[in-house]
């Protein structure tokens, strides 16, 4: 298992021995600019030596929004700035109180993003300010929580709040970079795939006269799933517990980013059930999420919750 890196031009490229380093990687996750003044000097050179060298990389922004409009600016030039480069991932850096109502003020962001065309949309959320920004994780497909313990480059103290990826330490090192680098663990369910087999946020949809609505068969050997509008193939696997690489051979696939409504998407075995799960004392949509490899977005949908701090004992929800 390789590292998980995230990367702004504090790293600086000429520093950077990329053939050695990539060796180490499994993911990187760069910055795009800190608020919407400040772009980042060494973004696009991250991206392009790392996916030369077979690393897939996502997006970052800290966000620095001092109301709702600023916030849907800042967004704006997050997605603007990043999409012809296709993150796997666009996360959201929240460690500054910018505005009064932050929880308002991402929600804002996240919501002006998705319109955008962004797919996947994730947080990372400094531990400190977790219980006082009190953000809508139903928003996010991925939380990311930064806690060091003693910050010695080693994992140490988990974060106390429920999450997805772990930064562990600022002051890791790798062989190809003389210099501290914040290093990151999966922590959850979600499988590596989930963050690196990424959609392509602005990827072309062919138009067919008129789309079936999904729907999938089922036989000894395959299942069939009919794609919908929306559909991404990354989702799809996700869902049915496989990856974009088998369904890209299994269908012969040329372009994974290219699908369309009514297409025919076979999926090895039976497809898989949904799960459900019934509420007990203490049970938290996040982390069910957790538990049963999904999104609390995801949970959220499946069961038409309004609140997703507002779940009772002995409630039934679709948890997978």
């Amino acid at each position: 298992m390789g590292y998980i890196v995230d990367l702004s031009h504090h790293q600086d490229p000429k520093k950077i021995n990329y053939d050695t380093f990539a060796k180490q990687l499994d993911f990187a996750i760069i910055r795009t600019q800190y608020g919407y003044k400040t772009v980042d000097r060494a973004y696009k050179t991250h991206h392009a030596e790392l996916r030369k060298r077979g690393v897939p990389t996502a997006a970052y922004a800290w966000v620095r929004g001092v109301s709702v409009s600023d916030m849907e600016v800042e967004a704006t030039d997050f997605y603007n700035r990043t999409k012809d480069l296709n993150p796997t991932f666009w996360f959201l850096d929240v460690e500054e109180e910018s505005m009064k109502d932050m929880r308002g003020g991402v929600k804002a962001y996240v919501k002006k993003l998705r319109q955008l065309g962004a797919k996947k949309v994730g947080v990372y959320i400094a531990h400190h300010l977790y219980e006082k920004f009190n953000l809508d994780m139903s928003d996010f497909d991925a939380v990311w929580i930064p806690r060091y313990g003693t910050n010695n480059g080693k994992p140490q103290t988990k974060p106390a709040y429920p999450c997805d990826l772990w930064q562990y330490t600022s002051v890791g090192r790798l062989d190809g970079y003389n210099g501290d680098l914040d290093l990151n663990m999966i922590i959850s369910d979600k499988k590596l795939e989930y963050f690196t087999e990424g959609t392509k946020s602005a990827a072309p949809v062919k138009k067919v006269n008129s789309a079936k609505s999904s729907t999938k068969k089922t036989t000894s050997s395959v299942s069939v799933y009919t794609v919908k509008k929306g559909d991404t193939l990354s989702e799809i696997a996700q869902k049915y517990g496989t990856t974009v690489n088998e369904l890209v051979k299994l269908n012969n696939i040329k372009n994974p980013n290219l699908i369309y409504p009514g297409q025919k998407i076979k999926l090895k075995g039976s497809a898989s059930k949904a799960i459900y799960h019934t509420v007990k004392k203490g049970d938290t949509v996040s982390e069910l999420a957790i538990k049963y490899g999904s999104t609390i977005a995801q949970i959220k949908s499946w069961n038409k919750l309004k609140d997703v701090n507002k779940i009772y004992v002995g409630q039934k929800l679709r948890v997978k």
